[in-house]
């Protein structure tokens, strides 16, 4: 009672000088800093909301004369992406279809060995983990070539199966290591008294290491949904013509140059592209910080 009362005391004590100016400089800071980050979304928004003819006036900063979203509309629905005009509606679909098996078997793999690494101590594990944690500083680029060979080989290159185990097999080592790091701040008297109980590696693992992972696992989601969606050179190698990503359709409007450059339609498309991995941040921020505090760099 009396710390919180000394707590209390303190934190109604008034600011010093210094404290009051300090706080000034960290606060201006971080408004410009947001201000930085902000202006370029707002450029985008505001353009992509006027006609052609307010665009060529070339007052970025300014607010739309005409509300429209006729841009909007095009950028959807009947933006060409190089031969097809058919907007960003297929290229959403597709990225769609990429992400959701990307996102859970890429988690779900990477659970898996953090687990194994963590309580369930072979030899060779560290050795493993090392070769893991390697893979992810090695850039992909390195890995293209080998793959497109072997992808060809087997018969799936330019499928969506190809395209989903390339982002599986490149998200698993920061998965791995994730999880990994996460598990080892876990109470191992858990673990061995479910062992001394006779659970199994599966049974420990379900019915007690998953349900405990739902911090680290909103990291890893947010992560990897931001990673694949964002992800523009794998998909155009892997993915194939029938089953290219947002982000490859994208560029292909943003490039397509006939007759007038819709400069609308382009900042409309760039948003439309971003919406999925800024709703993640937006709705989930605050539980990936969680996530983080909560073990995500412990090792």
């Amino acid at each position: 009672m009396m710390s919180q009362a000394k707590s209390a005391t303190a934190s109604k004590r008034p600011l010093t000088y210094q404290e009051v100016w300090g706080r000034i400089g960290i606060y201006t800071f971080l408004g410009v800093l947001a201000l930085f980050f902000l202006l370029p979304l707002y450029v985008m928004l505001v353009t992509s909301f006027k006609s052609m003819d307010e665009v060529r006036l070339g007052l970025i900063f300014s607010l739309p004369q005409h509300f429209s979203l006729d841009a909007w509309v095009k950028a959807w629905t009947s933006a060409c992406t190089g031969l097809d005009c058919t907007g960003l509606q297929v290229g959403f679909g597709n990225s769609v279809k990429i992400l959701l098996p990307s996102v859970v078997f890429s988690i779900l793999f990477g659970a898996l060995n953090g687990y194994a690494l963590s309580f369930w101590k072979v030899k060779g594990a560290n050795v493993l983990f090392a070769c893991l944690l390697l893979g992810s500083f090695v850039p992909y680029q390195v890995f293209i070539y080998p793959l497109v060979r072997f992808y060809a080989q087997t018969g799936i290159y330019g499928s969506l199966p190809a395209i989903v185990i390339t982002h599986i097999i490149f998200g698993m080592p920061v998965m791995t290591l994730l999880f990994r790091n996460y598990y080892s701040g876990l109470p191992v008297e858990l673990f061995k008294a479910a062992r001394i109980d006779g659970a199994g590696f599966w049974k420990i693992f379900i019915s007690i290491v998953l349900p405990m992972s739902v911090p680290i696992a909103i990291v890893a989601v947010i992560m990897q949904v931001t990673a694949i969606w964002n992800d523009f050179l794998l998909g155009l190698v892997f993915a194939g013509r029938d089953n290219l990503p947002m982000t490859v359709q994208l560029n292909n409007i943003v490039n397509t140059t006939t007759g007038e450059r819709a400069y609308n339609v382009n900042m409309a498309a760039t948003v439309l592209t971003s919406l999925v991995p800024l709703t993640v941040y937006l709705v989930s921020g605050r539980w990936f910080v969680r996530g983080i505090a909560s073990g995500a760099v412990k090792g």
